[in-house]
């Protein structure tokens, strides 16, 4: 149960919602936009959230969207991952969509969601950053595009008043050869040590991993020394995690080390799915 009062809202256009956004946060009430509401009430039960007024995103059109447009795959951000994943546009994201919580779960986490969410994981970012995709962001100033890499950063770099609309991924980009693997301390359940997605783009590998440290990310200083071939493939192993963009955690699920440790073991895992065995 909530501890505090919400005024609830459901905008039927973009405007609207920017519109309707700026004179709740001129009034006080520290509004959200909400697409899926999960994380609202999972963190609003420990006052982690709160706010005064909730601004549902479910019924603007274009954040519904789900369809291929050319060359294009666009995916609204009010979509559940549940559909989002049956639709089977991008194999790569209905993967690691199905990694992330359980079935009922993802019938209500939204797409937006996900990659908007406090949670340290957003599995969902990891294929949407290896295939340079776009975001469509909204507020002020209108409907704008951006790179993803561009405007993620640890988190989705939102100015106040923005909201996320769509995800728009170019066609080639999905049908890459890739691999994903979700590493947990238990085969099958509790939070992940680590999950780790790549594509292979004309024999070269590009990389994204989550769980590893308190953000999602991509870098590509790890994914150069992957591609070093001039290197062993144990050197080449090495020589990406200590290019690990930020402190390793260390918590309950399982030590720095020991990540660290899983790490190593995932990339050549990687590293042979597309290399063979190679040598040491």
């Amino acid at each position: 149960m909530l501890s505090f009062d919400f005024e609830y809202y459901k905008p039927a256009s973009i405007d609207e919602a920017v519109q309707l956004f700026q004179s709740l946060d001129r009034q006080g009430k520290n509004p959200s936009y909400i697409s899926g509401g999960t994380e609202l009430i999972t963190l609003g039960r420990v006052n982690k959230i709160v706010t005064g007024a909730v601004i549902d995103i479910k019924a603007i059109p274009e954040c519904l969207v789900l369809e291929k447009q050319g060359t294009q795959l666009v995916f609204g951000a009010a979509q559940s991952l549940t559909v989002v994943r049956e639709k089977q546009f991008f194999p790569l994201l209905s993967k690691a969509i199905v990694e992330i919580a359980d079935h009922t779960a993802r019938n209500k986490i939204t797409l937006g969601g996900n990659i908007c969410a406090n949670i340290i994981y957003r599995e969902a970012v990891l294929p949407l950053l290896l295939t340079d995709s776009t975001l469509a962001v909204a507020g002020l100033n209108g409907l704008i595009q951006y790179p993803i890499n561009d405007i993620f950063q640890q988190t989705l770099q939102l100015d106040r008043g923005e909201f996320l609309v769509q995800v728009i991924t170019h066609k080639q980009e999905t049908e890459l050869p890739f691999v994903c693997l979700k590493k947990r301390r238990q085969w099958d359940v509790g939070y992940p040590l680590l999950t780790a997605a790549a594509l292979n783009k004309n024999g070269q590998i590009k990389l994204a991993i989550s769980g590893l440290c308190s953000f999602p990310f991509r870098d590509k200083r790890m994914e150069y020394s992957l591609n070093n071939r001039s290197l062993s493939m144990k050197a080449r192993i090495e020589e990406a995690v200590s290019r690990i963009p930020a402190p390793v955690l260390n918590d309950v699920h399982g030590s720095a080390e020991y990540r660290v440790f899983v790490l190593e073991n995932t990339l050549q895992e990687i590293l042979a799915e597309w290399e063979g065995a190679g040598d040491a």
